[in-house]
């Protein structure tokens, strides 16, 4: 919550004082496309980048400000490509307050609407979860690997996000 200094003098007397109101910033969402999000991620995202493809982006905006984006694609895991599930690949925000759970809410109401029958996305397990749980999702359990990476002898890669376990979570 942001705090706004009003000042008013008391009617005819002379005393004047400061009343302090405060507001909170109406955020609203609104849709991006996937050029506009990977350059939020690039700037804001702690450790990932951008994002090659996906199926929609939402953002949480005020005004022309946006807060936060959300890129919503196909699973990264070949297994659970099904055809009825898509993956939250890239939620992320400047830090504006309920921002994430907003982002997340979107996304299921979105995929719902367009047919899909399942929204899932991954965090690390130093994370703790507060914007899923606030949006109503439900942890359903830990990545069976810590995270190997890409890197193979025969395709050598560079792998420059966290190689941690990670939680899985799924939207009810």
């Amino acid at each position: 919550m942001k705090h706004c200094a009003i000042f008013q003098t008391g009617g005819k007397t002379p005393n004047r004082f400061y009343r302090f109101r405060t507001f909170t910033i109406m955020l609203k969402i609104t849709p991006i496309n996937l050029d506009e999000a990977n350059a939020f991620v690039e700037q804001h995202h702690r450790h990932h980048k951008r994002v090659p493809g996906a199926k929609f982006c939402v953002a949480v905006s005020q005004g022309d400000k946006v807060h936060g984006v959300a890129i919503i694609g196909r699973p990264v895991s070949r297994v659970i490509d099904d055809g009825w599930t898509l993956e939250v690949n890239r939620c992320c925000t400047d830090g504006t307050r309920n921002a994430c759970s907003m982002l997340y809410s979107a996304a299921w109401r979105a995929a719902k609407a367009m047919g899909y029958t399942n929204l899932i996305t991954y965090t690390l397990e130093s994370e703790g979860g507060a914007s899923l749980r606030g949006a109503g999702w439900h942890c359903v359990g830990k990545t069976k690997t810590a995270g190997r990476g890409w890197n193979t002898p025969s395709r050598p890669r560079v792998d420059t996000h966290p190689l941690q376990q990670k939680l899985k979570w799924e939207a009810v």
